[in-house]
């Protein structure tokens, strides 16, 4: 967590799963998808989680997201019970999904239409999160005309413009190439340090999650638990070469220790 988000951090936690479940029915009988997840997440904590494919990262997003509802248990944003989609909640996903037909700073806007919010107020917020995203001057371009990683930091500041309590990404960076996925990871860290926000970052890279979080969870094969929760001890701002430290060599080992165990779970 950042300095400034630790000095202000409420009592009430950004995000607080109980006991939370998934069971979905398909043709060939019940599926479990999640079980007995626990967790809580405070503000301006960046957490990222990783597990093997088909654990249920994505059912959690969607279930915090409100796109979804769980089988059993709770989501609390802030205090308030998730049953339906929340204006206190943005998504990133793999792709940056941007309108073709709309200008960088239209697509930014697109929450202004969905959500009714008020065009005058949040279109200051743009500028200056695009600002802060490195985009500044290319807001009239369209998306073919902007790089992958400039479009996923659009995707970002979209995300952002509505000022939600919680950034969900998932697997945002999965599409680049290993050299932009890096810048991507730096732009991420200091957008991250800037705003302050709280992170749940899904991934399947060690080293991404090392590099981000302030903590680490390991999913468990389905039905994915929590079977592992690691903080992370180095100061930030952190950089690749930093990454060979003995705290940081260390960590990851950890981490693909307990991800080797409960994908064999």
């Amino acid at each position: 967590m950042n300095a400034a988000a630790a000095a202000r951090a409420p009592s009430v936690p950004t995000l607080e799963i109980a006991t939370l479940g998934l069971t979905y029915a398909t043709g060939n009988g019940a599926v479990e998808a999640l079980r007995g997840i626990s967790l809580t997440i405070a503000e301006g904590e960046f957490v990222s989680i990783v597990g093997p494919s088909g654990c249920g990262k994505s059912s959690l997003l969607k279930l915090i997201l409100g796109l979804q509802r769980a089988t059993r248990g709770t989501i609390a944003l802030a205090g308030t019970t998730i049953d339906g989609p929340s204006l206190g909640v943005g998504a990133v996903f793999q792709s940056p999904v941007l309108l073709p037909w709309r200008t960088i700073v239209e697509n930014v806007l697109l929450p202004v239409d969905v959500m009714k919010l008020d065009r005058k107020i949040v279109a200051a917020r743009a500028a200056a999160l695009l600002r802060m995203a490195g985009l500044g001057g290319f807001e009239g371009r369209y998306p073919f005309e902007l790089s992958g990683g400039m479009q996923q930091r659009a995707a970002i500041v979209r995300a952002l413009v509505h000022d939600p309590r919680l950034l969900m990404m998932d697997e945002p960076f999965a599409a680049l190439d290993a050299l932009t996925r890096e810048q991507m990871s730096l732009e991420l860290q200091r957008i991250w340090l800037e705003s302050g926000k709280t992170v749940v970052f899904i991934t399947h890279s060690i080293s991404e999650a090392v590099f981000l979080s302030d903590r680490i969870l390991v999913m468990s094969a389905r039905p994915g638990r929590i079977v592992a929760s690691f903080d992370n001890p180095t100061p930030r701002p952190r950089s690749f070469q930093g990454m060979a430290a003995p705290a940081l060599a260390d960590l990851a080992v950890e981490i693909r220790r307990s991800l080797d165990l409960a994908s064999a779970a």
